[in-house]
Formats: structure tokens, C-alpha cells, sequence
């Protein structure tokens, strides 16, 4: 019987809990971080309860430790890692109704993915915060502790990035995108160039990305850890060389529509944000005033 109304009392919590008129919030950390460390997702967490009363904030963990989580930012393949994060939405009863989503660096592109391959329940806004859409060319930097995990990554991605053992057990390896080696990139990337239509369009992908209201993209116009930082805005290097970048709209994913962003940006659902400083560097004032809007 005291098992019974302990259920029942947390069964009513959880409904109180999700009950709230603000729409609930998914965040993903990036490479490095985890769910929970009070100076970043923690932080963010915080901020966002504290502004918007009674919001359910969902900061999403992979693995069943903060360890974990951190070591799976780098060594999980992303595909596991969406379809445990589509399995964790879809059973928490709080976001039945929709949710927003906000990912940090490679968060934001993996839940992008999320939006594209598991749309219930539906992804309302995402937010990417320095988000690599278009992959990245370099790691000329690392978050913190991390760093000699990096030093590692770089000389395995030199080695062989289009491997089928890297790609299964590297995450940086599945958004690495080589303008040098496109057909390599094309034809081996199990992850990137999948959710960004490489290899031929798939129409559920491009319908449940164009089922967003907006989608958000945070461009840190300072960024020393990502290469090239225009990726963070679907931009990267013109085909077959290293130095010149195109915007999004000069590439052929957007010419052909291949993804449905042309049609979203003539929408006005794309939004394009620009904030001085390096990755992920940015001030409470700046988050208050030009992201909170998106998630009220």
C-alpha cells in the first residue's frame, strides 16, 4: 500500500510538472561536456527556470553517469546516441505536446538529426548555439580537461577519417566533412552526410525539418574551435579546396532545396545570429535578450 501511494504521489508531481503553460526544453551539450556541470548545461538549465517560471527543462544525459555522458560526447556513434535520445523524448510524457530544443556545438546538429528522423513528439524551435551543420575541417582547439583526448582525435582523423572503424567509435569522425576528399566524404560519412542528403534525398528528413516554426542558428563570429566557423550557419569550403567559404546560399544543398532550408528561409523560419566572441562565449544579457524570445 506504501508503495502504491508513493507511485501515486509521484505520478501527481509529474503531472503538476507538466502542467506548466511554458513549452518544455530539450538541451544537448557538446563535445566534452556533460548534462549536468554547473558552469555550462547546468548554468543554462538554471537561467531558463529562472526566467520562465514552472518550465520543464529536459538536459539530456547519454549514458547512466555524468562520466559516460562526457565519454560518449566523443566516442559513442551518433546514430545510437539520436535513437537513445528519440527513445528518452518519446517516453517522458512531459513533452507529448512539443517541445523546443536548443543544442550547444555539436548538440545543435544532433538535434537536428532528432528533428529529421523522430519527428513525435514534435520539435517546436531549434536552436543551434554554434552548431557545426556543415561539418567541420580542423580542431584547432579543445574544451578544457580534453584536451589530450583531442590531440588524439586530430592524428586518428589525419590518419583515416572515413574508415569504417573510425566512423563507428568516433564521434568527430561523423560530422568530419574533407572539401578535399568530397566523394569519400560522401560516400562513407554515417552520419552527416545522411541527415544532410548526400547520397539522395530522403522527403521524410526534409518534411520534419520544415515542420520546425524556427530554426535558430548562433554563429560566435570570434570561434577559434571550430574549422570553418561559417558551418555553424550551413556555410563551409567551396568543393576541392581548403581556403574559400561559401555561405548557404550559394551551396548546392540550398540551390537543389535538397533539405527544404530554401523553402524555410523564403518562410522566414531560418534565423541567423551573430555574437561576438569565441565558442560558446557569450553573456547573460546576450542570452536573456536575443535567445529567451525564441523559447517563450
Amino acid at each position: 500500500m506504501a508503495a502504491l501511494r508513493a507511485a501515486v504521489l509521484v505520478l501527481l508531481g509529474l503531472c503538476v510538472r507538466c502542467a506548466a503553460a511554458a513549452v518544455p526544453l530539450v538541451i544537448w551539450h557538446g563535445m566534452g561536456d556533460s548534462c549536468c556541470n554547473p558552469q555550462s548545461m547546468g548554468y543554462i538549465k538554471k537561467i531558463v527556470e529562472n526566467k520562465i517560471p514552472g518550465i520543464y527543462v529536459l538536459s539530456l544525459k547519454i549514458g547512466s553517469n555524468l562520466i559516460q555522458d562526457m565519454e560518449n560526447s566523443f566516442f559513442m556513434n551518433v546514430n545510437d546516441q539520436v535513437r537513445e535520445v528519440c527513445s528518452q523524448l518519446a517516453k517522458d510524457p512531459c513533452l507529448k505536446g512539443g517541445y523546443n530544443a536548443m543544442g550547444f556545438s555539436q548538440g545543435g546538429q544532433f538535434l537536428r538529426a532528432v528533428a529529421q528522423r523522430c519527428p513525435s513528439p514534435p520539435m517546436l524551435n531549434l536552436i543551434s548555439v554554434g552548431g557545426q551543420h556543415q561539418g567541420v575541417y580542423g580542431l584547432p582547439r579543445c574544451p578544457g580537461e580534453s584536451s589530450h583526448i583531442c590531440d588524439w582525435i586530430r592524428k586518428t582523423l589525419d590518419l583515416g577519417a572515413y574508415t569504417q572503424a573510425v566512423q563507428e567509435h568516433l564521434v568527430q569522425a561523423e560530422y568530419w566533412h574533407d572539401p578535399l576528399k568530397e566523394e569519400d566524404y560522401r560516400k562513407n560519412s554515417i552520419f552527416l552526410a545522411d541527415i544532410n542528403q548526400e547520397r539522395g534525398i530522403n522527403e521524410t528528413y526534409k518534411k520534419n525539418l520544415m515542420a520546425l516554426k524556427k530554426f535558430v542558428m548562433v554563429k560566435f563570429l570570434n570561434d577559434t574551435m571550430v574549422d570553418p566557423p561559417i558551418s555553424e550557419w550551413f556555410g563551409f569550403y567551396k568543393s576541392g579546396q581548403a581556403k574559400e567559404t561559401i555561405p548557404l546560399k550559394e551551396t548546392s544543398l540550398y540551390t537543389e532545396d535538397r533539405l527544404g532550408l530554401q523553402e524555410m528561409d523564403k518562410a522566414g523560419k531560418l534565423v541567423f545570429l551573430g555574437v561576438k566572441g569565441d565558442h560558446l562565449h557569450f553573456s547573460e544579457e546576450w542570452f536573456y535578450t536575443t535567445i529567451l524570445p525564441f523559447l517563450q
